[in-house]
């Protein structure tokens, strides 16, 4: 499975992005599809996931009313929209798929099989 992701950007706070994530060469309905970022000199950290049967959505407490995930199985392609944006969203964000099926391994990026190169998001004060 290809991941390309794309839809960052420079953004003043308080305003809102649209990440994507297409997805190729694999069946994509059948992944987990999650977020992650990474700040400069931070690890790598959870941000969303959407189940591979479209009917379960989990955030990170940092981003929860504020990010909202989604998927499109016919266009192979997962979404991100952030609003609310603050200065500590910057981040390098990544898209991830797996075959999880275990929610509590959700969280856990070394639980995704293929991922995307980033897309950054900087958002200043």
């Amino acid at each position: 499975v290809q991941l390309q992701a794309f839809g960052g950007g420079l953004v003043q706070a308080g305003g809102s992005l649209r990440l994507s994530c297409a997805a190729s060469g694999g069946t994509f309905s059948s992944y987990e599809m999650g977020w992650f970022r990474q700040a400069p000199g931070k690890e790598r950290e959870f941000v969303a996931v959407i189940s591979w049967s479209n009917d379960s959505t989990y955030y990170a407490d940092s981003v929860k009313g504020r990010f909202t995930i989604s998927r499109d199985n016919a266009k192979n392609t997962v979404y991100l929209q952030v609003n609310s944006l603050k200065p500590e969203d910057t981040a390098v964000y990544y898209c991830a798929a797996g075959r999880i099926y275990y929610r509590p391994n959700y969280y856990y990026s070394r639980k995704y099989d293929y991922w995307g190169q980033g897309t950054l998001v900087t958002v200043s004060s």
